[in-house]
Formats: structure tokens, sequence, C-alpha cells
């Protein structure tokens, strides 16, 4: 089978223009008569739904959450990437092109990275509109600030709920369209099988988590919005509840799912502090504006941190280590996440670790809060402050501009970020893996469109900061409802899709039954057990550093815990009622053949590229080393049975506007 990217025609920056200008179109008329599924209420699915919504469509859209407004969008805190330039600093929308596919480390499709960054502009101006409350400098203009891998400031945020005020808007938009009538929209609802009539993506069947009842949908298409994987990891610094179900039950029709093995790590996250914790709280990345990140320079002074013998502010300048301004000095403190996730870990590897469980470093704001100080005191007028006055006046400006997240901090600690360093350590938190799909979105199966995180398109092997709500808004916004045109317009002649066919049938029937069988194992272990065990395994052989021993032994553990889940798994309580433990079962389940298939991708690209690090496979500098030669492509991996081993599709990355070299932030 070959995979057809349909990427236009043309000079790189005119392709999506031209796209636009040829692509065929849906009549007011007709688009009344065309049904649209949307599943996922988050960014991409919330501003999918409403412009599809305002374009006429009759949409449906489903989320497992109480209000659309839960999605775990809401949980993004730093910020937004948009090429407008408003710092004068040289950005441009080839710069953040180029950033994006410099940062993914050469694994991303040029088209689709371009008209994200083209598209990237016009969503500032829609979030506006929407009275997003964007920061502001003392002019009344639009604020940036920097985030890793760039040396420019082109992230527009609301202090450290950006993701909260943009999915305000977003539901806002939403809402409209829900009280037009132009929107359908269904809570507690989580979709559990794809219906597929005649190859094409037709409906799906889903579970009321409040009664639960089964219930069948039908549409001319289905769009999954349902974000990532993260929580295949167990620990993570996603809502508990985000799973991979949804794009799974794809991959089990035929999807194709691209790049699975690709996973970011974040590395400013709280560390895990014991075993009884569930989840892990993000740091935002914009803490690294003004943070700088080190380590006790002699392991002896690390050693006594450990065992509370010494804290932060009792060592020396001269005795600590910057280790990111050291080995990176054109970018210092703000490298892409990837890079500096993993020279926290080569440090606490090596001793210098700050916790008592040896996994984390410093995140220092003491330089930040004078230099702040000693700006603000000058504009008072007090040019010969007292240390007392420039700590204080440093204090407030530093809380101006992240004193929500320093608040968290203390919250979970018990620590005074302004006081003393913030501890530190990676976390998974992003994937840039999902399901395979073309230029239009559009995976390999007809009718069915994947955007934002639930997509592999547009981050390669590892994302930018301030990326993530950027690709989903433009994917729902703004190039969505150009490109389901392209197939709903061949829609035009198919009547209502009848929810009675026996494709309906077949797929309800196997929802019930698969419910039925979870619930009649009257096993002896918890659902959450598995997951923990699950994740430990993920973190172990295929988190931040891989190897092929490890690997092949993750990839038997799962199996043997799998097949262990499904003789010795204990769910309570009944199917038709509601049942949190029915719900986490099946996702575990599904994350328990995912897992699998990571470690399968990971396993076979013999090479070290972004988030992916294969121990065997990097430089004497300790950073990536890619294969251009054998694995310059998206891995698309097929997997119906699992009795069989994956099949692997590959899509050659061909690159004409960019030439591929070494990445380097030094």
């Amino acid at each position: 089978m070959k995979i057809e990217s349909n990427i236009p025609a043309g000079p790189l920056e005119s392709k999506w223009t031209q796209y636009k200008s040829k692509v065929p179109l849906v009549s007011p008329a007709n688009k009344r008569k065309l049904d649209v599924i949307v599943v996922g209420s988050g960014l991409a699915g919330a501003s999918a739904a409403a412009s599809l919504g305002e374009l006429g469509y009759n949409v449906s859209c489903f989320t497992f959450h109480d209000s659309p407004r839960r999605a775990h969008s809401i949980a993004a805190q730093g910020g937004i990437n948009a090429a407008k330039n408003y710092m004068n600093d040289g950005d441009s929308v080839y710069r953040l092109f180029y950033d994006t596919i410099k940062g993914g480390d050469y694994r991303a499709r040029e088209a689709n990275v371009y008209r994200l960054a083209e598209v990237s502009a016009a969503i500032i101006d829609q979030a506006v509109a929407q009275g997003v409350p964007f920061a502001r400098e003392y002019g009344g203009l639009l604020e940036n600030r920097s985030f890793g891998g760039v040396q420019v400031s082109r992230t527009f945020y609301a202090r450290g709920q950006t993701g909260q005020q943009l999915l305000i808007g977003a539901y806002q938009s939403l809402s409209r369209q829900i009280g037009l009538g132009n929107v359908k929209m269904y809570n507690r609802h989580e979709m559990l099988e794809l219906v597929l009539v005649d190859g094409k993506a037709k409906g799906i069947i889903v579970r009321n988590l409040i009664t639960g009842k089964i219930q069948r949908f039908g549409a001319h298409c289905v769009v999954l919005a349902t974000g990532g994987y993260g929580n295949v990891f167990y620990l993570s610094t996603n809502a508990m509840g985000c799973n991979t179900t949804a794009i799974w039950k794809a991959v089990k029709k035929g999807a194709f799912m691209g790049n699975p093995c690709y996973t970011q790590i974040h590395p400013t996250c709280i560390p895990v502090s014991g075993d009884y914790q569930s989840k892990l709280t993000l740091m935002s990345e914009s803490l690294r504006n003004d943070g700088r990140v080190w380590v006790p320079a002699k392991k002896e002074d690390a050693e006594a941190i450990r065992q509370g013998k010494k804290m932060a502010n009792d060592i020396a300048e001269s005795d600590r280590d910057y280790f990111l301004e050291r080995r990176y000095p054109a970018f210092g403190n703000l490298v892409p996440r990837d890079v500096a996730s993993r020279a926290a870990k080569v440090e606490c590897d090596k001793g210098l670790g700050v916790s008592p469980t040896g996994l984390a470093v410093y995140l220092d704001f003491g330089a930040a809060i004078r230099r702040y100080g000693k700006s603000k005191a000058n504009v008072l007028g007090l040019h010969e402050p007292d240390e007392k006055t420039i700590v204080r006046l440093g204090e407030e400006v530093v809380s101006e501009k992240y004193g929500n997240l320093f608040e968290m901090y203390e919250k979970i600690t018990g620590e005074n970020p302004y006081h003393t360093p913030m501890k530190i350590y990676p976390a998974v938190h992003y994937t840039m893996g999902g399901l395979w799909v073309d230029y239009n979105l559009e995976t390999n199966i007809p009718g069915l469109f994947a955007i934002g995180e639930a997509n592999f398109s547009d981050h390669g092997a590892n994302r930018l900061g301030a990326s993530a709500l950027m690709q989903g808004l433009a994917d729902g916004y703004f190039v969505l409802p150009y490109t389901i045109g392209n197939y709903l317009s061949a829609e035009i002649r198919s009547p209502k899709v009848d929810t009675t066919h026996p494709a309906f049938d077949e797929a309800e029937s196997k929802v019930s039954q698969q419910i039925q069988q979870l619930l009649n194992i009257k096993g002896k272990q918890s659902v959450e057990s598995f997951h923990r065990r699950l994740g430990k395994i993920m973190w172990d052989h295929c988190g931040m550093a891989r190897n092929e021993e490890g690997l092949k032994q993750a990839r038997q553990a799962i199996r043997a815990l799998r097949e262990e889940f499904w003789k010795d798994v204990y769910v309570p309580g009944k199917a038709g009622e509601f049942n949190p433990e029915i719900e986490k079962a099946g996702r575990v389940m599904d994350f328990m053949e995912l897992g699998e298939l990571m470690v399968v991708d990971a396993l076979h690209r013999r090479e070290s590229c972004g988030g992916h690090f294969r121990e065997e496979y990097q430089t004497e500098e300790g950073e990536t080393l890619r294969d251009d030669q054998e694995f310059n492509y998206v891995a698309a991996w097929q997997w119906t049975d699992l009795n069989k081993d994956p099949e692997l599709f590959k899509e050659k990355l061909e690159y004409e506007f960019v030439k591929i070299a070494s990445r380097s932030y030094k």
C-alpha cells in the first residue's frame, strides 16, 4: 500500500493559498444536508465544531467531560506561538516554520508545518476578537515572551492561564452554535467504537457515562479531536481522564498510527515524591525565560542537600553549575524541551540531583528578582536602593508575570519559590505521534479526520513549547473547515446515515460484549494497579532513554501484563449504570495495546531524534544522532490483529525548502 500525503504542488509559500482557491466547495444548501461528528471538545474539537456549525453543517460534538470547558486544553499555561513579529526582533512565517522543523529534529512534513506557521497570526486575531485577555505591554499592544528552541519572542500569553482563556474563547463560539441549533452537544458520552460502512467512516458507538447506555450515532464523516496518549506512562502532566481510546479504536479499524514512539518529556515538572502519586504537575516553560537551571557542582553538596543538611541558598554562586548555559550558550535555559530534559537527566545520573530521590534540579529566580527589582527601583527614582527593597520590588514584578504558577508550586510542595529555588524534573507531557493524516487532515480511512494532538502531523520528533495550542486552533478554525469540504463535496448525494445498518449492529454488539467480558473476569487486581505497572514498564524502557535490550524486555513484559489483565482484573459494578471503573478498564485495556506498538516503533527506529533517544545512537557529546539515510520517513503502523506483528508503511519525508543538518543549540 502506498501512502499518499496529498501535498499540493507548487512553491512552499503558496501551497495553502493555491489549495484554498481550488478545493471543491459545498454549497450552503448542501451543507445543511450533511452531518459531521466531532469527538472531543478541547481547543481543536471546540474550534472545529464551532467553525463547522458556523459554516452550516449539522454537527454533533461529543465529550466524556461534564462540560466542554473541562477539556485538558484548559491546563495549558505558558502561551501560544504566532509569527506576528510584534517585538520587531526578526520573526517571520518562515522563521516559525524553520524553528518548528528544526525543533522536531527534521522529522516533520514541510508543507503541513509551513501552513501551520502561515495561519498562526490569524489565530491571535480570532482570539482577541473573542475577548481572550492576552497580556499587554505598557502601550496597550499585545506582549510576547520567548519559549524554548527559538531566539525570538513570539509567544502570546494570558499570564499562566493561556489554555484556559483560549478554551473559554472557543467555548463561547461553540455555545453560540449550540444555541443556534447548528451543533448538538453530548456531554458525558465516550466514544467506544468507530463504524465503517463500505470502507468509509460513517458513525460512532458511544457510552453514556451517567446511565451506562450504549448509543449509536451516524454522520457523513467523523472528526477525532481527542488529544494525546501520554497517560500510557501512568504518571504524566495530563489530566487523569486523558486516554487513547478513540484513536485506538480507529487503529483497530485499519487507521495508520504515525510515529507512536515520539513522546515529549517536559523538563520543568514538579518531581515525583512518592509511590502514592497518580499524576504530575507541569511548571510552565515560560518560567525558563527568567529562571536559571542549575545543580551543585560538587557531589558532596548535592548529597548534603538530599539529606537535608544543606539548602539551595547555602550553595555559593561559584559552586553552582548552570549546566544549560554552560552546554548551550546560544540558547541557554531556553533550549528545546527534549534537549533540556536529557541534560537534567545527565546531571542527576552523575549524582547531582537535589531531591531525596536524587531526581530533581533547581530552577532559580534569584537573579531575575534582583534584575527586575533594580529596574523597577530605577523607574521609581530609587537610584541606590537597599537589598531588601530590590528583592521586594523584584518579587512584585515576578508575581505579575508568574504569580499563579508560583502559588501552585507552593501549594503542592510547601516551599516558597520566591525565597528558594524550585525543584523540577522531566515528565511525560505531550505525544507527537498520533493518527497518520494527509495534507487534508484525513486518515487513510475515508471520511475519518484527526486534528490537534490526536494526529501526528506538525511537530516531528519534538514539539516546541507553545505550539500545541497553535496547532489545535489552526486545525479547528482555519484548516479543517477548508479540507473537510474536499471530502464532503463528494458526499452531497449520500442520504442521511442509517444507524440501523448491520455495521452499527455489529459495532454496538462488540462494545457491549467487551464491557461484559471485563465485568465477568472478577479477578483480584484493580485496574489502577495494572495501569501503574504498565506506566513503570513504559517509563523505564520507552521513556527519556531507550535501548534495544530494554525495548525487547518491555514488549515481552507488556504482553505478559496484558495476559494477566484479562485473567485477574477486577471491575466492580454493572454495565447499565454509572460506573467509572468500566471507563478506566476500557482505557487501560487500550493503553496496554498502544504501549506495545510504541515499543515496536521505538525498537525499529535505530536512530536518535528529538524525544526518541536511543542510547546506542548518540554523538560524543550525548546529543541525538539521526540516520537520515535509513529513517527519514514517517512510520505509519497498521495493526488490526494483535496475534500478528504490526505492519509498517513508510511516508518518505521530502525536504525541498530546508536543508537537513545536525541540530545544534550551542
